[in-house]
């Protein structure tokens, strides 16, 4: 956080000061949590629709948190009253933008793969410059100024994760975050049900692209028709990446082969020349993320040399996405279970494809959510990819994903493929069939949408006590 004395907040947010305290200093940590104070916080006091921020105050004192921003005065912290907290929360993350020279801001957004590209990009970047990234998947109204308020005056890179559950929510983190290079990955059908089309989806991801300015660039996937469609939405100059190996893309992909943990290793081809890249991720469609971030970097004045050996060096850094973890009985745990749409649950199953080889392979899925009408028919068409994907046994969690079921066994019968598919009605179930069935040599799949709680199985799998 750029320090700030309470009074030059209250001036930047447009409030009034209530209790003693026009001369704190605000050198810590924003937060919204509590429990994420450190001393010298600023606590932004949100009310939600379960919980009001204010309720909280002590704790925000407790954890070393010198002021807060507050819709109405409260006892034992100096406050900011405002009337309205996100507006003057954007307002202050405006102000910290704005206030380092030349800082350069990146937007990434897409239907998946946002959060493993924007770590893979904090890792490229911080080997030249001090660099800010969200931590996990901020990429919220609240998410991205909880990001922006960690840029100090030393900073150099702002790389902000954008999502959206509607029209105008990217356009709106553009405000927050005035992006000189943004990066379209792709364009899915998550948030089917809320967004209601894939043409309303591609409409959203390009308000990305549309705030650039003239003299910004466009990072843009030419594989994806969407996506490459989005270069006439934007005055920016375009830079296209293809892990097709498309002649028209600037930063593009050859030679892509997969070992046997099904990390790839290609030829990285941009106008300087060519280079050769190994990632260290799991999983064929970290190709095309790995083009976006050396296309960023390259624009960043990053060297061919530098950009492919920053590539090879990265690793999962967000929880569970693609964590891969070999147990001491030889079991193999793949969790990639923080969240799943259509589009990434076929990237985790060619990537467990990949992995398995001559080993047995489970595909342990849940629910995928936010997919409106179409939920029934999307789920049964993920079961009968783990058909096609060669998937030996698939366990599907919870009646929304029951469908999966039906998938792949009517998939299963149509190739003669060897799939056993079970369901069961929750991840305790699942868990005891597990641990009842998995062998030495199994590779086994968790992947399913945050709620329906896949992760925490997966690390329940993963730390239980197992003979060597």
């Amino acid at each position: 956080m750029i320090p700030l004395r309470l009074s030059e907040i209250r001036d930047i947010v447009g409030g009034t000061l209530a209790g003693d305290g026009a001369d704190v200093v605000v050198d810590g940590a924003v937060v919204t949590d509590t429990r994420e104070a450190v001393p010298g916080s600023l606590y932004v006091a949100r009310v939600g629709e379960h919980a009001d921020g204010h309720d909280y105050i002590p704790s925000a004192v407790e954890h070393g948190a010198v002021a807060a921003l507050t819709t109405r005065p409260v006892d034992g912290l100096p406050c900011v009253v405002v009337d309205d907290v996100q507006a003057a929360f954007v307002a202050l993350s405006r102000h910290v933008v704005e206030g380092v020279d030349g800082l350069v801001v990146i937007g990434i957004t897409g239907s998946s793969g946002k959060t493993s590209t924007k770590d893979l990009l904090a890792g490229v970047l911080a080997g030249v410059g001090e660099t800010v990234a969200p931590v996990g998947s901020l990429n919220s109204e609240v998410g991205v100024p909880l990001t922006v308020c960690r840029v100090t005056p030393t900073t150099r890179f702002l790389i902000v994760e954008m999502g959206a559950r509607g029209i105008g929510h990217i356009r709106y983190l553009t405000e927050i975050a005035p992006p000189r290079i943004g990066a379209v990955l792709n364009v899915g059908t998550a948030h089917m049900g809320e967004f209601g089309s894939k043409e309303a989806i591609a409409r959203a991801k390009s308000e990305l692209v549309a705030a650039l300015p003239a003299e910004g660039v466009a990072v843009l996937n030419v594989d994806d028709p969407a996506v490459a469609a989005m270069s006439a939405a934007t005055e920016a100059r375009i830079v296209g990446t293809s892990a097709a190996g498309a002649p028209e893309a600037t930063v593009r992909a050859t030679d892509v082969t997969l070992d046997e943990a099904a990390r790839a290793t290609f030829t990285l081809i941009t106008p300087e020349g060519r280079a050769p890249v190994t990632l260290g991720l799991h999983g064929a469609h970290h190709v095309a993320n790995a083009l976006t971030v050396a296309a960023i970097a390259r624009e960043c004045g990053l060297s061919l040399p530098d950009i492919a050996a920053g590539l090879g060096a990265g690793r999962p850094v967000s929880r569970w996405r693609m964590e891969v973890t070999e147990r001491p009985d030889g079991v193999t745990i793949v969790n990639d279970a923080y969240n799943a749409n259509p589009d990434s649950m076929r990237a985790a199953l060619s990537a467990l494809e990949g992995m398995g080889g001559q080993r047995r392979t489970w595909a342990v899925l849940g629910s995928m959510l936010e997919l409106g009408p179409d939920s029934d028919a999307e789920h049964a068409a993920i079961g009968a990819e783990a058909a096609r994907r060669g998937v030996d046994r698939l366990v599907v969690v919870g009646e929304m994903a029951r469908p999966m079921v039906d998938g792949a066994t009517q998939a299963a019968e149509e190739a003669g493929a060897r799939l056993e598919a079970t369901f069961v009605a929750d991840a305790d179930a699942a868990h005891d069939l597990l641990v009842d069935e998995i062998t030495s040599g199994d590779v086994v799949l968790f992947k399913s949408s945050r709620d329906a709680g896949l992760r925490l199985l997966g690390d329940r799998l993963t730390q239980m006590e197992v003979p060597e």
